[in-house]
């Protein structure tokens, strides 16, 4: 069972950060074109750094806690998963306090007109 620990722990993040799209209304998930322009550029970068790390022996992973399951470059799969998840559960976070600090400013703010209504009305 410990080879499946990191992915298991990744589902977690998953998991835990899921209620910020339902409850808090993040629409990470419900807008995949945003979420995948978002991914894409982390993915690239990082895939590219590890490859590199890994080819140069500056690090490698443990046996143990992984599948064994090698991505072109001999990249974990694992590695792979993190670099999706991870920025996915901080979009979920961003986009849910954003919004949850939108709803608390706007509750806590006295109403006062916009300025289009008061240049409608000649002020």
């Amino acid at each position: 069972m410990d080879q499946y620990q990191y992915l298991l722990l990744m589902a977690g993040c998953l998991l835990l950060t899921l209620p910020l799209e339902l409850v808090l209304g993040a629409r990470v998930w419900r807008r995949p074109r945003r979420l995948l322009l978002a991914l894409l550029p982390v993915v690239v970068v990082y895939g590219v750094w590890d490859v590199v790390a890994i080819a140069r022996g500056t690090w490698d992973y443990s046996e143990r806690y992984t599948t064994g399951v090698l991505l072109p470059f001999a990249m974990p799969l694992e590695e792979l998963v993190f670099f999706v998840v991870i920025p996915i559960c901080g979009l979920l976070t961003y986009e849910a306090v954003g919004n949850t600090l939108g709803w608390w400013r706007a509750r806590r703010s006295p109403r006062t007109p916009s300025r289009q209504a008061s240049a409608e009305r000649g002020a």
